[in-house]
C-alpha cells in the first residue's frame, strides 16, 4: 500500500473498508492517532533529516575545534578520543536501550522533542567548559539526549512508509548524519574564527574562546527545531503490518517502566534489579560487575588513561546487565536481539565498520590539517562538503540499492550490499593514507565517505525489516548499541591512542583498518543465516 487517505480527507472511502483494521493505515476511532498520507509522509521524513543532521551538527563540530580545544584545555590525543568517541558513546548506547524501549510504548514524537531540547542545551553548556573533565560532562549529556534521535526515527518513519519503501526511508533519513558532519566543519570554523575575529583576547565577553562560542552558537537553535518536531503527527505503530498492535502506554506507567529499564543497567541500580529477579541473578550481575572492574584496571594499568577503560566498562557492564533483565523479563525480546544470528551479525560486523568511519571522521580534519598544513576553514570546506556530499548520497544509495535487491522479502541481499560497499570502501581509505598531495586527499574524501555511508544505508534496512513491528525502536537501539560501543568508543580512542603513542596520526588512522576482516566476518555470517532461512 502506497497511497493512504489522511483521517481529516473528505474522500469517501471504498465500498467494505474498515477504517479500524489492522494494516489500513488508518488510525483507531478515539485512539489520538493521525494515519498521514504519502505526501506529509515525505514531510515528516524531511524534518527529521533536520532534527538527524542537527543531531550531528552537534556531534561533530568537536573535530574542526580539536587544534584549540587541545591547546586551551591542555588535553592529548588520547583524551580528545576519549571525548569524541567514549564520553558520549558510551552513555548514548547506554540510554538508547531504555530510552528505545520507551519509544516502542510512548509517544515517539514527544520523547525526541524531549531528547532534542537536551541534546541541543547540552552542546550549548559544552562551551561553558573550562577544563576537560567539565567538557567530558557536557558531552556524555550531548550523548544522552541524542540517543532518542535513532530509535524515535526508525520507528516513526516504518509506520510513515510501507515495507518497500523502508529502508530508502531510512537511508534519506541517515543522510542527515552526513550532512549535519559535514555542515558541523564550516559552520564551527566560521563562528569561531567571527568571535575571534571580532573579540581579542582581554576584550571577549565572559572571557570566551572562539571554539567556546561556537558551541553556544550551534546548541540553541535545537530549543527552537523542538517545537517543530513537537508539532508532527503520530501514525498509528504497526500501521502496514496485518498484527494488531497494542494501544501506547499512558505516560505515567510508560516513564515508570523506563525507570524499571534505566534501573536494570545503570550501576548502583543494576544490583537492586538483579536482586529482584532472585539470588543466582544477583550472583551473575556482581561477577560480571567485578570482571569488567577487573579488566578496566588492567588496561589502566597497562596503557594508562583510566577514564576510557572506566567508562566503557560502566557501559560493558550496563548492556550486560540489561541482557540479562531482558532475558528474564521479555524472553521473546531477548531471543530477537541476542539470538538472532543475523541481526547479531549486521550489530556487530557494522559496529567494527564505524570504528573506522568514526576515527577518520575525529581525526581526519586534523591530519590534513597537519600532514599538509591547509587552513583549517579549507579543510571544513572541501573535506567537510565532500564527506556530507559523498556520505548523504551513499546511505541513499546503499539504502535504494538493500529495497531494490531484497524486493522487500530478501533481506539476505541486503547484508550483500554491506559486504561490498564495506570492500570497495578499503580502496579510497588507502588512497588517502598513502598520498602526499593534498589534492589528492581531498578526491578521496568523497568516495571513501559514499562507500562507507552506503554500508549505514543497507544495514539500517536490514534491522527494522527482520524484527516485528513492537520491537522496530529497541532492534534500533540495538544496532545503535552495537555502532557506539564498537565503533565510537574504541575507534576515536585507539587511533589517537597509537597516534600518541607513535608520535605519527598517520600510524593510528591506519592502524584502525585491521578492524575490518572481522567485521565481513561478522556480516558473512549474518548473510548466511538470512541465506538459510529465507531458502527454507
Amino acid at each position: 500500500m502506497e497511497q493512504l487517505t489522511p483521517t481529516d480527507s473528505l474522500a469517501a472511502d471504498p465500498p467494505g473498508t474498515d477504517r479500524s483494521a489492522p494494516g489500513t493505515g488508518y488510525a483507531a476511532p478515539g485512539t489520538g492517532y493521525a494515519a498521514p498520507g504519502t505526501g506529509y509522509a515525505w514531510y515528516a521524513l524531511a524534518v527529521l533529516v533536520l532534527v538527524y543532521a542537527l543531531n550531528f551538527i552537534d556531534r561533530q563540530m568537536l573535530t574542526i575545534l580539536a587544534a584549540d580545544i587541545k591547546h586551551d584545555l591542555k588535553i592529548t590525543d588520547a583524551q580528545f578520543g576519549f571525548l569524541y568517541g567514549t564520553a558520549f558513546g558510551v552513555f548514548y548506547a547506554v540510554f538508547g536501550i531504555p530510552l528505545g524501549k520507551l519509544a516502542d510504548r510512548w509517544s515517539r514524537k514527544r520523547l525526541l522533542t524531549l531528547g532534542l531540547a537536551t541534546w541541543s542545551t547540552m552542546t550549548a553548556m559544552s562551551g561553558l567548559a573550562g577544563n576537560f573533565a567539565q567538557l567530558g560532562l557536557a558531552r556524555i549529556g550531548v550523548g544522552v539526549g541524542e540517543a532518542t534521535a535513532g530509535p524515535c526515527g526508525y520507528s516513526l518513519l516504518s509506520d510513515f512508509f510501507p515495507p518497500r519503501r523502508r529502508a530508502t526511508a531510512i537511508a534519506i533519513f541517515s543522510a542527515g548524519i552526513y550532512l549535519g558532519g559535514g555542515g558541523a566543519l564550516s559552520l564551527g570554523t566560521g563562528l569561531a574564527h567571527a568571535w575571534d575575529h571580532a573579540f581579542a583576547p582581554g576584550t571577549r565577553p565572559l572571557g570566551l574562546a572562539g571554539w567556546q562560542a561556537a558551541f553556544l552558537g550551534l546548541g540553541l537553535p535545537g530549543l527552537v527545531m523542538a517545537s517543530w518536531v513537537g508539532s508532527l503527527r503520530e501514525p498509528r505503530r504497526g500501521r502496514f503490518e496485518a498484527a494488531a498492535m497494542p494501544p501506547d502506554m499512558p505516560a505515567g506507567k510508560a516513564w515508570r517502566a523506563f525507570l524499571d529499564d534505566l534501573a536494570a543497567l545503570a550501576p548502583p541500580f543494576t544490583l537492586w534489579a538483579a536482586a529482584r529477579r532472585g539470588p543466582a541473578a544477583l550472583r551473575s550481575n556482581v561477577l560480571s560487575l567485578v570482571v569488567v572492574l577487573l579488566v578496566a584496571a588492567g588496561m589502566t594499568w597497562l596503557l594508562g588513561d583510566p577514564a576510557q577503560w572506566f567508562v566503557l566498562a560502566i557501559g560493558i557492564y550496563a548492556v550486560v546487565s540489561w541482557s540479562q533483565a531482558l532475558r528474564a523479563e521479555d524472553a521473546e525480546a531477548f531471543a530477537m536481539i541476542w539470538r538472532n544470528r543475523a541481526l547479531v551479525g549486521v550489530n556487530v560486523g557494522y559496529g567494527l565498520t564505524c570504528a573506522l568511519a568514526y576515527a577518520a571522521s575525529a581525526f581526519g580534519p586534523l591530519y590534513a590539517i597537519e600532514t599538509f598544513h591547509a587552513p583549517a576553514a579549507q579543510v571544513a570546506l572541501i573535506v567537510g562538503g565532500g564527506g556530507a556530499a559523498g556520505g548523504a548520497l551513499g546511505v541513499i544509495a546503499g539504502g535504494w540499492l538493500g529495497d531494490w535487491l531484497s524486493g522487500g522479502v530478501h533481506h539476505a541481499r541486503r547484508v550483500l550490499v554491506i559486504i561490498g560497499a564495506l570492500v570497495l570502501a578499503m580502496v579510497p581509505d588507502a588512497v588517502l593514507m598513502s598520498t602526499h598531495s593534498l589534492t589528492v586527499y581531498y578526491a578521496g574524501v568523497f568516495p571513501l565517505w559514499f562507500l562507507l555511508s552506503a554500508a549505514l544505508g543497507s544495514s539500517s534496512g536490514t534491522v527494522v525489516n527482520i524484527v516485528p513491528p513492537r520491537l522496530r525502536a529497541t532492534a534500533a537501539a540495538a544496532f545503535f548499541l552495537g555502532a557506539t560501543m564498537l565503533g565510537l568508543s574504541m575507534g576515536p580512542y585507539a587511533a589517537g591512542r597509537i597516534s600518541q603513542a607513535t608520535h605519527s596520526l598517520w600510524a593510528g588512522l591506519v592502524a584502525v583498518i585491521a578492524v575490518v576482516p572481522f567485521a565481513l566476518i561478522a556480516l558473512g555470517l549474518a548473510w548466511r543465516d538470512l541465506a538459510r532461512k529465507e531458502a527454507g
